[in-house]
């Protein structure tokens, strides 16, 4: 029997993270929202309270060449604060390239008027569903040989 567990994904900013999270059979990413640094935690806690969390995906900050960006130090001190945190789930970073311009173009393709879309916290919680997405289909073509 196959047990369901959820995937979140993190896209950690200095005032704010975005987060978002997996169905149980990881194969859609849902936004739940963007969080305050301390608050993102009680919300992470809250998610493994009802439900099993498999991994968590976090964003890592890389330039167009794959180099280390400045924010690389701030999500390294987030790290050992979130493994400190949850040591019983396993965590994953993965390149965030692009997520929240792709995130701002979602946002805007989807209709939302101008004064929503300036929402800092809702592209931050488009950035980690799209982080997400992004990891379930790298996941799901492994898992198929595809």
């Amino acid at each position: 029997m196959q047990s369901f567990q959820r995937i979140l994904a993190l896209d950690v900013g200095l005032k704010r993270t975005g987060l978002a999270q997996s169905d149980p059979m990881q194969t859609i990413a849902s936004p739940i929202g963007a969080f305050g640094p301390d608050e993102i935690f009680v919300q992470i806690g809250k998610i493994a309270q009802t439900s099993k969390i498999a991994t968590i995906v976090v964003g890592w900050p890389v330039t167009l060449k794959g180099v280390k960006t400045e924010s690389v130090k701030m999500v390294e001190a987030f790290l050992k604060k979130l493994e400190k945190k949850f040591p019983d789930i396993p965590v994953e970073v993965l390149d965030e390239r692009f997520t929240s311009t792709m995130a701002q173009q979602t946002i805007r393709d989807s209709g939302i008027g101008k004064k929503k879309r300036r929402n800092k916290g809702l592209v931050d919680a488009v950035a980690a569903a799209i982080l997400l997405q992004n990891y379930l289909d790298k996941n799901a073509t492994s898992k198929f040989g595809l």
